[in-house]
């Protein structure tokens, strides 16, 4: 990108960078890392919100081969313990919430060196930023493997603690590609059937990170396809349909891609109407199945975009699929063709591949498919099997032309505003108040984030808890999204199969009906 030096790169809130004044700030970030002892292959953590400086020090460890670890900003003082004891980076990146986080366990970043981004005031024991960008000189010169890991991002885990995902650099560079060749593709069709040829050259793209960059969504697909076009990114301190709105107006936004309720949230603000849209050229997301009447409105209400949406995974490092436009429209509730990268199938229970059209759990393989989980070989051989096939875990099934249809999922998990969250993590934190004999979790219908957390309790003799007493409970231990919203205190034992196995799913039907 250093043809784009004199090009906007970041913006936040009246803050502007350029990707020159990028460039030289990453240089300094990996110069000062290298000062500090780290070298490729060792890991730093990021801990952050959606400041430019997440980027930075992103750019600045990629090109040198130092892994990073994203931390999720939403994580409590015990999940950042987990995930700091798991990965063990030696320097640690964070904001003012996540240092009071940290405050709060001083032993979890005992063996790092921590950074302080965005500071109200200088903290002991906490290098200021301004001296990690203080250095004067280039990048150093480093080879870097394919295969070595570029980021870890956590994903949740059906044992109560979150996995860490080695995203190598393969599979990153695999997943832009596929992002590139879906837009070029997609546009190529549009041509041959309209007659219209696309702008040459092409706009340069304007895009709203609107979602947290420790997830694939803003990091790996929208932040590196941008800035692989010299573009310019825009970013968002936190999710804000009116916000939004305004930013698209005063930057010319022409892409906004998040979790579905984003765009629907987006369409339906009073201030839609009276808001310049016509920059926008795509609204869509991904992070979970867009309801195929949100295609169509999309398709309807705004006159200049398109919809569009990708199917993928962090185990990925992206986008599996990715459908837009006309084919979109056509096929409202597919979620697209695989990119010619992967090979797909769906699967019976026994690993043997369906007949086309029918139901199956989807398996993929391809260069973007991760290395697997640090420190966890059981996790890795039981979700990459077979030659490098990844079970999704998600129920599809494939039609003639290779459109992917998403139906259900195979985990039990909940998947609230683009957020998995593992009934099994928070059951198991349910568990651990003395009170509990017995719960169950599931996901309940939300017409805003697709689905909330529902617990279904029971205590155990003689002992009782109110439903606020659950939820600081769960509040002290885990992050505020998974913490349930709908809560049912039984007094008759869970609905138990012959195994002795809760029926989760008839306890699921009972209970949303009362809500």
């Amino acid at each position: 990108t250093r043809e784009f030096s004199d090009r906007d790169y970041l913006v936040y809130h009246d803050e502007v960078l350029t990707y020159g004044e990028t460039h030289a700030q990453t240089a300094s970030v990996a110069r000062w890392l290298f000062e500090q002892g780290v070298q490729p292959g060792d890991r730093i953590a990021i801990a952050m919100r959606n400041y430019p400086e997440w980027m930075i020090i992103y750019w600045a460890c990629c090109s040198v081969g130092i892994t990073v670890v994203g931390m999720n900003a939403w994580w409590t003082a015990e999940e950042m313990e987990y995930a700091l004891a798991d990965s063990k980076p030696k320097v640690l990146f964070l904001d003012q919430e996540r240092l009071a986080r940290v405050r709060e366990r001083p032993s979890m970043a005992s063996t790092m060196t921590l950074v302080g981004v965005r500071l109200e005031s200088d903290e002991k024991d906490v290098t200021p930023w301004r001296d990690v960008i203080a250095r004067q000189a280039g990048l150093p010169e480093i080879g870097i493997d394919p295969e070595s890991d570029a980021c870890i991002f956590y994903t949740s885990g059906t044992t109560g603690f979150p996995k860490g995902a080695q995203l190598t650099h393969r599979g990153c560079v695999s997943n832009l590609m596929n992002m590139l060749y879906a837009r070029a593709s997609t546009a190529l069709a549009v041509m041959e059937a309209t007659g219209e040829a696309p702008p040459d050259p092409p706009p340069v793209p304007v895009t709203l990170i609107n979602t947290p960059l420790f997830h694939v969504t803003a990091n790996n697909c929208a932040a590196y396809a941008v800035t692989a076009a010299g573009g310019k990114m825009v970013l968002m301190y936190k999710w804000d349909a009116g916000e939004a709105l305004r930013l698209i107006e005063k930057h010319k936004i022409m892409t906004v891609s998040g979790v579905p309720v984003m765009a629907r949230e987006l369409i339906n603000h009073p201030d839609f109407d009276k808001t310049d849209t016509s920059s926008l050229l795509a609204l869509g997301g991904g992070g979970a199945q867009v309801p195929p009447d949100l295609v169509l409105k999309i398709e309807e209400k705004v006159a200049t975009a398109r919809p569009n949406t990708g199917y993928g995974m962090t185990e990925t490092c992206g986008i599996i699929t990715s459908v837009a436009a006309d084919f979109y429209v056509d096929k409202p509730d597919t979620a697209g063709p695989a990119m010619p990268v992967y090979e797909a199938k769906c699967v019976d229970p026994d690993g043997n591949e369906v007949p086309t059209g029918e139901r199956g759990e989807l398996w993929v393989r391809g260069a973007s498919v991760i290395k697997g989980y640090i420190n966890r070989p059981e996790a890795t051989a039981e979700t990459i099997t077979d030659g490098g096939w990844l079970h999704t875990g998600d129920i599809a099934r494939m039609d003639e032309h290779g459109f992917i249809f998403i139906v259900d999922r195979k985990k039990d998990m909940v998947l609230r505003g683009g957020e998995n969250i593992y009934c099994a993590e928070v059951e198991a934190t349910l568990y651990r108040h003395e009170a509990i004999a017995e719960c169950s979790v599931f996901g309940v219908a939300d017409e805003r984030l697709g689905e909330e957390v529902g617990a279904a309790i029971v205590t155990k003799p003689g002992q009782s808890v109110t439903e606020d007493e659950v939820r600081e409970h769960c509040a002290a231990i885990m992050a505020k999204h998974k913490v349930p919203r709908y809560i049912w205190i039984l007094k008759e034992p869970l609905p138990r199969n012959a195994s002795g196995k809760f029926l989760k799913r008839e306890l699921k039907e009972r209970l949303s009906e009362t809500i």
